[in-house]
């Protein structure tokens, strides 16, 4: 274990709402796990639950930590399910990973070459925040609108997403998903 390492114990919680797809589950991390992480928003972060090595990007849960989706691969490579208590070492990455880019934003942004420009030129937790403000939205209305003044606001000049409170501590808008 590194000296950067965080290591818990946990109960593997059941989506209450799991949506479509695969089943998953999840888990919470306390506090002092979050805070070895560079920020309290979405991160990336490497590890293992019951010894089983895994890479994986952390939501944050609007209360300064961040919860993990486990998906059902990593459930059977751990051997865990749904109500079992894992054993989790969590370390935060070197470098953040470069975001996938949505779909819907990759198309504006070609249809948008000043926001492109900037785009480009933004630093990579930068993209990650332009990025988790889009899919932060809970209707396509509200997706499309953003998708829309991300690339005037990105064509202005502005690097940054303003106004999103990536952790969700204080407008509350993000949080951990609620279990069974």
């Amino acid at each position: 274990m590194a000296e950067s390492d965080y290591s818990f114990t946990s109960t593997l919680l059941q989506a209450a709402k799991p949506g479509e797809g695969e089943p998953w589950a999840f888990l919470v991390l306390p506090k002092k796990a979050s805070e070895i992480l560079p920020r309290r928003g979405r991160t990336s972060a490497t590890g293992t639950i019951n010894g089983q090595a895994f890479s994986a990007r952390l939501e944050p849960d609007g209360k300064l930590s961040h919860w993990l989706k486990v998906d059902a691969r990593l459930q059977e490579a751990a051997k865990v399910a749904a109500g079992d208590t894992v054993s989790v070492t969590i370390a935060p990455v070197e470098n953040e990973p470069e975001p996938p880019l949505p779909e819907d934003f990759a198309k504006a942004l070609g249809s948008a070459a000043e926001a492109r420009a900037v785009w480009d030129n933004t630093t990579t937790l930068a993209r990650v925040d332009w990025i988790h403000w889009i899919e932060s939205a809970k209707q396509a209305k509200t997706r499309t609108k953003r998708i829309n003044d991300a690339c005037q606001m990105l064509a202005e000049g502005k690097k940054r997403v303003c106004c999103f409170d990536v952790s969700g501590f204080y407008s509350k808008g993000l949080k951990a998903p609620e279990s069974l």
